[in-house]
């Protein structure tokens, strides 16, 4: 029986209140508007934004809410005036839109687009309203996408198709982390050959620095992390070198990859979003043209310092969201990229849950053992 135009009843982790459990329950999902899409999600990943914002200390969060934003599924239904998908289309969602008509899409200069931003950051459709209702009251949107729901609404500029015969078990984590490193690498820093690179933090995001790094064709790349067992990952990856700073016995990390790099790397990545950390990976970049890329999202309150002979001897500090990539028009091609072999994506894949264990999923984020947890939404066994 047709779901189209009809409110779809269905399972989603709802967030009620900010430091809880997210509680699996049934959930309304209303039928799209003019340019927005339903999609039913088959698999998720697990951020450690979504976790940041369940926390409670995102300013920005609200209760109650959907969270999850890499998400991978095939189109229900479409609103008025869709053209760019379609019913049946594989998809995956988009928490970094992409217009082509705002101002930000028309310079060629960020893959940042504003036309949804405001009401986005408010955990709204572009409306102002939100589709989803649950016990009898409105639940909130979360970064445009709320993919731990097994139905989602989303603005048509934040959805693209892939190929149909990507798996959604890999492409739904093209929705953030490996993307954000990767991109990070290739298009906000664009490597080149032979560069030295450093990396502070080999998680998800880090590790993908590495990929992006590896196809710019770097030279040496070097990853910091305080976690002995993050060594072997980071290797297997393709990193070149691995600090661990508490191994260092007195000498400062920026000491140590002066040290190691003749002068300083060409360029540095934080992944961490810690503050400390940030200073250090500007100060370790060479005198002259080094750039430290900023992927790591800080808390809130939080703010970076160094000395500003750091910048006037030459060095750029540089930010970029979703590693620069442009989601509607370059997503596709790094599906392709994962298809043909040439990006990794299922070594990322550390854990495997449904629905139901989405809190388990949470839980085993914070181990040293994890990269990505991939959720199974269709799958309801506990």
């Amino acid at each position: 029986m047709s779901t189209v135009g009809k409110t779809i009843t269905c399972k989603a982790a709802i967030a009620w209140e900010a430091g809880k459990d997210l509680s699996i329950e049934d959930i309304e999902v209303a039928p799209p508007k003019a340019h927005e899409v339903r999609v039913q999600i088959y698999y998720t990943g697990v951020c450690h934004t979504d976790a940041y914002t369940l926390s409670g200390k995102d300013p920005e969060g609200a209760f109650p809410v959907v969270l999850g934003h890499e998400g991978a599924g095939i189109v229900e239904s479409v609103g008025e005036g869709v053209t760019n998908v379609k019913p049946g289309d594989h998809v995956v969602a988009l928490y970094t839109p992409e217009c082509k008509e705002c101002k930000f899409c028309k310079s060629g200069k960020t893959n940042l687009c504003g036309k949804i931003r405001a009401t986005q950051g408010k955990g709204v459709m572009p409306d102002g309203t939100s589709r989803f209702r649950a016990r009898g009251k409105d639940i909130l949107h979360f970064m445009g996408t709320s993919t731990f729901s097994q139905y989602t609404v989303l603005a048509d500029i934040s959805v693209v198709a892939v190929q149909p015969d990507a798996p959604m078990d890999r492409t739904c984590l093209l929705g953030c982390g490996i993307t954000t490193g990767y991109g990070a690498a290739r298009i906000t820093a664009n490597v080149s050959e032979g560069d030295s690179v450093g990396i502070f933090g080999a998680g998800c995001v880090g590790l993908s620095v590495i990929l992006g790094a590896i196809a710019n064709k770097a030279g040496r790349i070097i990853v910091v992390d305080v976690n002995p067992a993050k060594e072997e990952w980071a290797r297997k990856f393709g990193a070149t070198d691995f600090i661990n700073p508490n191994d260092l016995k007195g000498q400062s990390v920026v000491d140590k990859l002066i040290e190691m790099t003749d002068g300083g790397c060409d360029y540095t990545f934080d992944c961490t979003g810690n503050v400390s950390v940030m200073r250090a990976a500007l100060e370790a970049c060479h005198k002259g043209w080094g750039e430290s890329i900023i992927i790591g999202v800080a808390a809130a309150g939080q703010e970076i310092s160094t000395r500003p002979f750091q910048l006037v001897t030459g060095r750029v500090w540089k930010g970029c969201a979703f590693g620069g990539v442009k989601g509607r028009s370059q997503l596709p091609g790094l599906v392709s990229d994962y298809m043909n072999g040439n990006l990794k994506v299922d070594e990322f894949i550390t854990h495997r849950k449904t629905l139901p264990q989405m809190n388990a999923a949470f839980e085993v984020m914070k181990s040293g053992d994890c990269i990505r947890s991939v959720v199974d939404m269709r799958n309801l066994d506990a």
